[in-house]
């Protein structure tokens, strides 16, 4: 057997695996959820759906580590963070956010036991950049539950997996939900070594990623006239912690 095709095996071998364990796990959090009315959302996201992500990544051999992790606040937060891999749908989910809900992209719904986990823990699905109106409808509703329940919430700034090796444009989004919600924002950064990072595909190379947790940047005095400016300072942020970390 050639190289190729072991490393083509192996990754089949842990797609199935990953499958099986997010469908008996869908499975089951969707019966906890039953027997508790779905009043628990917490729980299914930082206990069992957290549980879920490390141990998919534990299949493909990669370790989580995570320095400075946010303690539990009676203070709303955003969450930001970069985004470079789809192994961080899994590192996010793993990381166990306290009272944190997410934007993620609609189309993980596709994937069955990815979208009843999502409904279930409360995601907030967006749809791609080209649907302006949609978007807009879906962070005006988000504003709306977060403001009434007192959420934190997580979102890329990026919208979407940058494989290019570098930090991607910013998009407004986040920052105009910290603006309007008074929120601070707490940023981090994911750090994937290359042979670790299976970028747009799905076969993750076995080594650990860091997650390093910045101070919160405060946004009290922040004016949505201000967004631009306000991002790119942050993005900036980002670059540094780039060129440090990589």
């Amino acid at each position: 057997m050639t190289t190729n095709e072991h490393m083509r095996r192996f990754c089949r071998t842990k797609l199935a695996l990953s499958f099986l364990l997010m469908s008996i796990g869908s499975i089951v959090v969707l019966l906890v959820a039953l027997l508790t009315a779905f009043q628990a959302r917490r729980f299914y996201a930082e206990q069992m759906a957290a549980r879920l992500g490390r141990w998919t990544l534990r299949i493909w051999g990669v370790r989580l580590v995570v320095h400075d992790a946010p303690a539990e606040s009676l203070r709303q937060r955003v969450f930001i963070s970069n985004h470079t891999s789809t192994i961080d749908v899994f590192a996010l989910t793993g990381i166990a956010l306290p009272n944190t809900r997410f934007f993620m992209s609609g189309f993980l719904r596709k994937f069955l036991p990815l979208g009843l986990i999502g409904h279930l823990i409360g995601i907030f699905w967006t749809v791609p950049q080209n649907f302006p109106a949609r978007r807009v409808e879906i962070f005006k509703r988000a504003e709306r539950v977060l403001r009434r329940s007192g959420e934190s919430v997580y979102l890329s700034p990026e919208g979407k997996r940058v494989t290019t090796g570098e930090i991607g444009a910013f998009n407004k989004g986040s920052f105009h939900l910290a603006t309007a919600l008074r929120a601070p924002i707490v940023p981090f950064y994911i750090a994937t070594p290359p042979e670790v990072d299976p970028g747009m595909g799905y076969c993750a190379g076995p080594g650990t990623v860091h997650v390093y947790f910045k101070p919160a940047i405060e946004t009290a005095n922040w004016q949505l006239a201000d967004l631009v400016g306000n991002k790119e300072r942050v993005r900036q942020q980002f670059l540094d912690w780039h060129s440090e970390y990589r």
